[in-house]
C-alpha cells in the first residue's frame, strides 16, 4: 500500500514491524515466558493484528492505520479476541480439566449466561451472512461481541469456584463452546490462536 505522502510500503515490512511491536507488548504483559514462546506468541499476535485490522473494516470504507490501536488488548482487535481465547484455555489448564471430559448438560440461570449462550447460537448466522455478502467485517463484529459477552459472563458468574458441581460443569461447557467458537471464527479469518499470552 501507499502512505499519504505516496511512499510504497511492502507487506513484509508491515508484518515484521507488527511482530516486533507485538513482541514488546507480550514481553511487557508476561515477562516470565521463555523468549522462544514470546516470539511465537508475537508472530501469531502481530500477523493476526494486521489481518484483523484489514478485515474488521467494511471493505468499502477507508481507515487510518494505527499501530497502537491494532495491537491493543482492548477493543475490537485480534489481540483482544486471542486473549479471550487464551484466557478460557488457561482456565481449563489451571483446573486440570479437559473440555472433552465434561458432561454435556447445560443449565442457563444467570443473565450473563443467557446472553453468552444466545450469542454462541448466532455463530452460523454470522458465517452465513459473511458468505452471502462477502464482508468479513460481519464475522469480526460477531467475534468481538462474543468476546465481550464472554468477559461479562466470566466476571459475573464464578466458573471454577461455582457453588455446585453441576453449575461448574455447565459453565465450563459454555466456556469450552466460547473458546471453540472464537478459534473457529478466527481461523475462518486466517488468524491463529495461542494457548497462552
Amino acid at each position: 500500500f501507499k502512505t499519504r505522502d505516496g511512499a510504497e510500503v511492502k507487506l513484509i515490512d508491515v508484518l515484521s514491524e507488527s511482530i516486533a511491536r507485538a513482541f514488546t507488548v507480550v514481553g511487557n504483559k508476561n515477562p516470565d515466558l521463555p523468549e522462544e514462546t514470546r516470539q511465537e506468541i508475537a508472530r501469531v499476535v502481530g500477523v493476526g493484528a494486521v489481518k484483523y485490522a484489514e478485515l474488521s473494516k467494511n471493505r468499502m470504507t477507508d481507515y487510518i492505520f494505527d499501530w497502537d490501536a491494532m495491537l491493543s488488548f482492548e477493543g475490537n482487535t485480534a489481540p483482544y479476541l486471542q486473549y479471550a481465547y487464551s484466557r478460557i484455555r488457561s482456565m481449563f489448564r489451571r483446573a486440570g480439566i479437559s473440555p472433552g471430559s465434561l458432561a454435556p448438560a447445560v443449565s442457563i440461570a444467570a443473565d450473563q449466561e443467557r446472553v453468552l449462550a444466545v450469542k454462541l447460537l448466532q455463530f452460523f448466522e454470522a458465517v452465513e451472512q459473511v458468505t452471502d455478502d462477502y464482508q468479513a467485517n460481519v464475522l469480526c463484529g460477531y467475534l468481538y461481541e462474543l468476546a465481550q459477552n464472554f468477559m461479562s459472563f466470566y466476571e459475573a458468574c464464578p466458573v471454577l469456584n461455582a457453588d455446585q458441581p453441576a453449575v461448574q460443569n455447565s459453565r465450563l461447557v459454555i466456556c469450552a463452546l466460547a473458546a471453540r467458537t472464537l478459534a473457529r471464527g478466527l481461523d475462518l479469518l486466517g488468524i491463529e490462536t495461542v494457548e497462552q499470552m
